[in-house]
């Protein structure tokens, strides 16, 4: 079974980026998180970030209907 709660090094494996980019991406609100424990460390629900993945993907797909639109045009 899979945990259902990441670390930002988790996420920042997953996605192949910076653990700076990781936090930019948490702070921002982009993937949502919540913090635990007293030294407020963040963790990552394993549907929040498959969302998250499925959202990009949406938007590279409008990117890319709208490239080819513009194109045709």
């Amino acid at each position: 079974m899979s945990p259902r709660f990441l670390k930002i090094e988790d996420v920042q494996e997953i996605l192949n980026v910076s653990s700076q980019q990781a936090y930019a991406l948490v702070r921002s609100g982009d993937l949502p998180a919540i913090q635990v424990g007293g030294r407020g460390i963040w963790r990552i629900e394993a549907s929040e970030l498959e969302a998250y993945i499925e959202r990009q993907y949406a938007a590279a797909r409008d990117k890319a209907g709208q490239s080819r639109s513009s194109a045709e045009s």
